[in-house]
């Protein structure tokens, strides 16, 4: 049996590549035949990861990280029937049993079979049922024939992975964000924030048929790759208004639609940028979305914050402006991402060539040995997404 790695969360601001146990065809106590064990072929640093990493979630010490996972099957269960040894699959973050009346329904983010504490559940990722993470060699996946999905052709997979990597989170995320907002043909939107989820969300606005997509952000590289792609953006920085600066470019102080790709960590605008004010981009957006629009809300909101700046603010009770909200009849779309909502079209796109989304989000491929220094450059506002390639698999 090989070996395994992979990284764990040390305490803030602190990672490790530590050896860990080999996965096994188990869920504590009993087999799990509906399982696989994958080599990951490619797995992603996350911004969520990150929000761990910096001691803003009550995540324990040693929990090991990684919920973006691509990887080749070495070895199924008894009760897997259409998931073979040898297939390249992707691995939505979300861990989902296929039987529950919300899996049914097509809400994966929420299952209610994969997690004791609460509904939904996901890889190395804190009160989500304790599954191990996949930013290591070798990871468990269960429920294998409902969740996994297979690339068609593997030598097609291979050459594109630094793409189809990106449908285990963040491009079904920034989509879901899009979609969720309304976005369509002919739209005005804007996109809070650059990081990978916002620009994934800014190339997915592209894909729907956006006319103009404008997206806001604090750090001036990040700002640069979001014009690499087509994108207008407003510095967060300036003193300008957000409505001020949109109406500099649209005409108009509003757009039809908005997407919350920040989350719980945002910071102030103008000279106020430089504090933590966590309800400043819900308020902001709903500030500059036109009356009957939609704002999409993928960035992530936790119940515990032990950095939260207030009392309120570390249970995740934050001063929304929900008034304005109500009077503007918006409609609201929070949560994690439903996945294999979106993740076959998706793929698709890119084996299909319509879009390039690891370009847009600016990927970069590193060793496991070297991403505790990709977590660290990330911390910094790298306009980057870190591929993990623990194998050395990726061309």
């Amino acid at each position: 049996m090989p070996g395994n790695r992979g990284v764990a969360y040390i305490k803030p601001g602190v990672v490790e590549v530590q050896t860990i146990d080999f996965p096994k065809l188990a869920i504590g106590n009993r087999q799990c035949h509906h399982g696989v064990i994958l080599k990951i072929i490619s797995t992603n640093i996350c911004g969520s990861d990150q929000h761990m990493v910096r001691g803003r979630t009550t995540a324990p010490e040693g929990l090991v990280l990684g919920h973006e996972i691509t990887g080749e099957v070495i070895e199924a269960g008894r009760d897997v029937e259409f998931i073979k040894v040898g297939d390249i699959v992707s691995v939505p973050f979300n861990i989902a049993c296929g039987r529950c009346r919300n899996c049914k329904a097509g809400a994966t983010g929420i299952c209610l079979n994969v997690n004791p504490a609460r509904p939904g559940a996901a890889y190395g990722y804190v009160d989500m049922g304790g599954w191990v993470g996949g930013q290591a060699e070798y990871v468990m996946v269960p429920y294998a024939d409902f969740n996994l999905l297979k690339f068609p052709d593997k030598d097609q997979a291979m050459a594109k992975i630094r793409d189809l990597t990106l449908l285990s989170d963040i491009f079904p995320t920034g989509y879901h964000g899009a979609v969720t907002a309304g976005v369509g043909p002919g739209s005005i939107v804007y996109v809070a924030g650059a990081g990978p989820v916002g620009l994934a969300c800014a190339a997915s606005c592209h894909l729907l048929g956006a006319a103009v997509v404008i997206v806001g952000d604090l750090i001036p590289e990040r700002l640069a790759q979001a014009r690499s792609f087509g994108c207008e953006t407003v510095d967060l920085t300036k003193d300008a208004t957000l409505a001020e600066q949109i109406e500099a470019i649209v005409g108009v102080p509003e757009v039809d639609a908005s997407i919350d790709c920040v989350g719980f960590e945002a910071r102030g605008h103008g000279h106020n940028h430089s504090v933590e004010r966590p309800a400043t981009v819900l308020n902001s957006i709903m500030e500059v979305t036109r009356a009957g629009g939609a704002l999409g809300i993928p960035g992530l909101y936790v119940t515990g914050d032990p950095g939260g700046v207030d009392d309120n603010a570390k249970i995740g009770m934050l001063g929304i402006r929900i008034g304005l909200g109500w009077a503007k009849s918006h409609v609201f779309t929070t949560g994690q991402c439903p996945v294999m909502r979106y993740h076959r079209q998706l793929m698709n796109c890119i084996l299909h060539d319509k879009i390039q989304i690891a370009k847009a989000v600016n990927v970069m491929t590193i060793t496991l040995d070297q991403a505790p220094t990709g977590y660290s450059d990330f911390d910094k506002g790298a306009a980057t997404k870190f591929v993990i390639d623990p194998h050395g698999m990726i061309a």
